[in-house]
């Protein structure tokens, strides 16, 4: 055991003791977060204009702070962007994270000063309270890749501007720096493809034991290195590698195709990081829920999924939520972002200590027919068929076909498969009986004719990693929605299908 591995063990213990502390009291640790956020917030423009002053309940402050999405804060941002200080948070950003937004084009998301730690610690606090749980410091002596944007920064208005991840690149502590790959000239290759293929040379002839990143682009990674070795699987490349850190979207899709490349299963901690902040981690391996992350200067709000769209919702503070029910998150930091919508949808899946399940997008749904199809059910459904038909799926997406040249309307699956199932046919069958299962609005429409069972489209191999190149769109964040209540990206998929 190295050095850095038998100090990791008494920090991880005692970073676990004080994680249950506040988990432990989550309406009192809320309550200070809450608190302290107002006090910086009526040293902005925005708290002036929704007279922070007032507040003194969150009572006060739901009635004072309007629910927003981006494009509801973005005159504010704009004032950030053009130099203007104490817009949102006192000061100045320390950066602008940049993503790619839908009707707003891009978006500038920002970190302060008082908002980084979020970011980075939370992140720390999933590895050690691994090593907490399990004892294993193994992969804290060996290689680590994080596979990530470039962290290459502009200048916006004097606030360094880029991808988060490339920003988190420029935090990671000293000690683990020795451990880290790739090269720094090799993450700020810009081109997806290029740089997998540069990052699959630097890493192979070494002892990689940890691996992060979304999984979509981890298992490009995989396959490149597969490909440049000639090595039938990923352990005979990395005998050491023992844990896989991912976030972004849910892996169950994604697992029978990584234990194919892998060899075996490798233990996993799952995370939930966005731009708008760190929200939470799994801190065990006897559960797949993640820990909210309540002490970091973010005070979450919670709407009932069903008033999700409605003009006044009702909002909920996290001791007024109910186990194992789906809501829309709502954020409010120390960033500056207030009543903020995030655009996940959560569900409570403990309560002492607060855990959650990622279930869908607030705009990821499909419901053209009534059906309101979430992505918690089309991903469950892709990960339990694989199971009963010993196939590997790569990526899929769904849509609805409304008006199709024959017959009735249809959800359409287009699938890009590693391993096809032995009988489509039956394949498909089983997806139809499994999502009537789970909705029965579904159900109920296949039962009165409003449409038929499910159509399988064949995507080409590597169509779905073509597709996002060929918009643009190809590595770091980005990622392929897995359904949609249109067929803008349904229509575009056609031209990769087989």
């Amino acid at each position: 055991m190295g050095f850095k591995a038998l100090l990791s063990l008494p920090l991880a213990t005692s970073t676990v003791k004080n994680i249950k502390k506040w988990a432990s009291k989550p309406k009192e640790t809320q309550q200070k977060v809450f608190e302290s956020l107002i006090e910086g917030g009526k040293k902005t423009s925005f708290g002036k204009d929704h007279n922070f002053k007032e507040i003194n309940s969150y009572h006060d402050f739901k009635s004072k702070v309007p629910l927003r999405t981006y494009e509801d804060l973005q005159p504010y941002i704009n004032r950030i962007t053009q130099g203007e200080e104490s817009v949102l948070w006192p000061g100045k950003p320390l950066y602008l994270a940049k993503t790619s937004g839908t009707t707003a084009g891009t978006k500038y998301i920002p970190i302060t000063k008082d908002s980084i730690p979020n970011h980075i610690d939370s992140a720390k606090n999933a590895l050690l309270s691994y090593i907490a749980e399990t004892k294993d410091t193994s992969f804290v002596d060996g290689k680590m890749i994080f596979l990530q944007g470039s962290p290459i920064l502009k200048k916006t208005a004097g606030i360094n501007t880029g991808r988060l991840s490339g920003i988190v690149a420029h935090h990671v502590p000293q000690y683990l720096q020795k451990n880290r790959m790739p090269s720094w000239d090799t993450n700020c290759i810009d081109d997806w493809e290029m740089k997998v293929s540069k990052i699959a040379e630097e890493t192979a002839k070494h002892d990689m034991r940890l691996i992060s990143g979304i999984p979509a682009w981890v298992q490009m990674y995989f396959e490149v290195l597969l490909k440049q070795t000639g090595k039938k699987n990923i352990k005979e490349i990395f005998p050491n590698f023992s844990l896989f850190v991912y976030g972004g979207v849910n892996f169950g899709p994604y697992r029978a195709a990584f234990k194919k490349l892998i060899g075996n299963e490798v233990p996993s901690i799952e995370t939930y990081p966005a731009s708008e902040g760190f929200i939470a981690f799994q801190n065990s391996q006897k559960d797949d829920g993640l820990l909210m992350v309540l002490n970091k200067g973010i005070f979450y709000e919670f709407i009932p999924i069903d008033e999700v769209h409605n003009e006044n919702p009702t909002r909920l503070a996290i001791w007024e939520t109910e186990l194992n029910q789906s809501y829309a998150l709502v954020i409010n930091n120390n960033a500056g972002l207030w009543g903020y919508l995030i655009g996940d949808v959560v569900k409570i899946v403990s309560t002492n200590p607060y855990k959650i399940r990622v279930v869908g997008r607030t705009k990821h749904f499909i419901s053209a027919f009534g059906e309101h199809v979430i992505a918690e059910e089309v991903e469950s459904t892709m990960e339990e068929v694989q199971n009963l038909f010993a196939c590997s799926v790569k990526e899929f997406h769904v849509a609805p076909q409304v008006s199709p040249e024959k017959g009735l309307p249809y959800h359409e699956w287009l699938i890009e498969f590693d391993v096809m199932p032995p009988n489509l046919d039956a394949f498909a069958n089983k997806i139809d009986s499994l999502m009537q299962a789970k909705n029965i609005y579904y159900k109920d429409l296949l039962d009165g004719n409003i449409l038929r069972q499910a159509v399988i489209t064949k995507i080409a191999p590597d169509g779905f990693t073509n597709f996002m190149k060929s918009r643009g769109k190809l590595g770091g964040q980005n990622k392929i929605p897995r359904l949609a209540n249109d067929r803008t990206f349904a229509d575009l998929l056609q031209s990769f299908k087989l």
